[in-house]
């Protein structure tokens, strides 16, 4: 190609090679989308295109890693089809940072022995994102980002205080808003992705930060292999000296208790030279069975934030968002069918999207409401909702502010026994348990006297008023 190209940029005044990268990028964005192009690949910048091969460079070595492992080849193909003459691609750090040997990722064009689709990487040449500066970080999922986040009133305080710590670790003071930021709520909900996308924003607007995520199981397996191999200073000072130290699914330490001893001295260094501490679980601090009381009280220091079970808003924005990364037409009225059906959890929704996308696209049939109910039948037959009378009860004793344990008791005090009522009503309702079923579970009454109750209720709420809108709004509550 003569003499090398060089650029700050596509747009920048035109060099050779610079018209055709700022070609191949366009592709490459039609084909991933806005947020992956914006993240991954819009700071990327042509060094030289010299003798065959072009020399793309990344501002940090984390992005230099990703690209050469996930764009590479694609880069590389699109820009042959610009450009017959380029036969390899080199993606190395921007200059102003040292790059170790046998740091640069390079692609080639398949030589004479292969075949004409094939491209390979050298092995030895990436680094893997683990080991990346002595960073402990678990595999990070490129879709879980702020930008991929969803935000309803379900999640919005979590998303809302995990920003504030990505940006605080991030910045040059590194500000610690709350310690530690517990994030809690049930499963598929949200809590890793918001994990992720701090750990991404830190690694790609503070790269000198050192980051540790990785789940409470790996941790427990990293303070057993010390103890074994008698490297437990390493251990210490490994975890004692990050700036970032995110644990997922912390109830997985409860009644391990050498770990807890160990997480707990962790957790008050870090603390004590201010380095900010992010934790997930299933359940608040104050609920974890087998946990110190020590510990719990720890964990509940700085911002405790619940993510609670999605809306249909919030599952019908999230199925929107997953078509337009994916470009794919769904009609409406699926995505609204899907939002309504599928409550359980986020992941479950992904999954059904996922088949619909698997049938127009491998198969390229349209989808209809009728052919998404036969393709979804088992995963919607798996998210019909079904009540149980211990839910019933929790729910009627809260609501008129008596004792669980008055659901079972023999008390008849007003007070008491018409709210058991309501319960057993409800459960006649909501749940497919016989009578002498619903009579042992309030206390080994008799069918009878469940039947007297359903009898009852049914005659109340024809004339009373205000106990009719408390049925309806129970039975609301309990189907939701």
């Amino acid at each position: 190609m003569g003499e090398p190209a060089r650029s700050k940029g596509v747009d920048d005044v035109p060099t050779p090679g610079i018209g055709e990268w700022g070609r191949v990028l366009e592709r490459l964005k039609e084909e991933v989308g806005d947020t992956a192009y914006r993240s991954w690949l819009q700071s990327l910048r042509v060094e030289r295109i010299d003798a065959g091969e072009a020399v793309i460079t990344a501002p940090t070595r984390f992005l230099r890693n990703w690209v050469a492992t996930h764009y590479a080849d694609r880069l590389l193909t699109l820009w042959r089809g610009e450009n017959p003459a380029i036969a390899r691609l080199s993606v190395i750090v921007e200059a102003h940072l040292p790059v170790r040997p046998r740091e640069e990722a390079r692609v080639e064009k398949p030589g004479p022995s292969d075949t004409a689709s094939a491209i390979t990487a050298e092995p030895a040449s990436l680094i893997e994102i683990a080991e990346d500066k002595g960073h402990l970080l678990a595999a990070l999922d490129p879709r879980f980002t702020f930008e991929n986040f969803i935000v309803g009133k379900p999640n919005e305080l979590a998303h809302a205080a995990a920003r504030r710590v990505a940006e605080g670790c991030a910045s040059p003071v590194h500000a610690v808003p709350f310690n530690p930021l517990f994030l809690y709520g049930g499963v598929g909900l949200g809590k890793t992705h918001l994990m992720h996308a701090i750990a991404w924003h830190v690694r790609m607007h503070a790269p000198a930060r050192k980051v540790i995520y990785l789940s409470a199981e790996k941790f427990m397996y990293q303070f057993i292999r010390a103890l074994r191999f008698r490297s437990t200073m390493d251990f210490k000072d490994q975890f004692r000296s990050v700036d970032l130290l995110m644990i997922d699914d912390v109830q997985f330490i409860s009644g391990k208790e050498s770990t807890q001893e160990e997480f707990f001295h962790t957790f008050n260094a870090l603390v004590d030279q201010g380095r900010q501490i992010v934790i997930s679980a299933d359940k608040s601090p104050s609920d974890l069975a087998g946990l110190e009381e020590r510990m719990r009280s720890r964990l509940g220091w700085g911002l405790v934030a619940d993510i609670h079970p999605t809306t249909y808003e919030l599952r019908l924005g999230i199925l929107q968002s997953k078509a337009e990364q994916s470009d794919l037409h769904l009609p409406q009225k699926v995505m609204e069918f899907l939002a309504h059906k599928i409550v359980s959890n986020v992941r479950e929704l992904e999954g059904a999207l996922n088949r619909i996308i698997a049938q127009m696209q491998l198969i390229g049939r349209a989808i209809t409401l009728e052919s998404a109910q036969e393709l979804l039948r088992d995963l919607l037959r798996a998210n019909e909702r079904r009540v149980t009378i211990d839910e019933i009860q929790k729910q009627v004793a809260e609501h008129f502010n008596v004792k669980m344990a008055e659901m079972t008791s023999s008390r008849r005090a007003r007070i008491v026994a018409r709210p058991r009522q309501v319960a057993m009503y409800l459960a006649k309702q909501l749940t497919s348990r016989s009578l002498p079923e619903i009579g042992r579970k309030f206390g080994g009454r008799d069918h009878t006297t469940v039947m007297h109750a359903v009898k009852r209720i049914e005659e109340l709420i024809a004339g009373d008023r205000a106990l009719a809108e408390d049925v309806e709004l129970l039975r609301r509550m309990l189907q939701s």
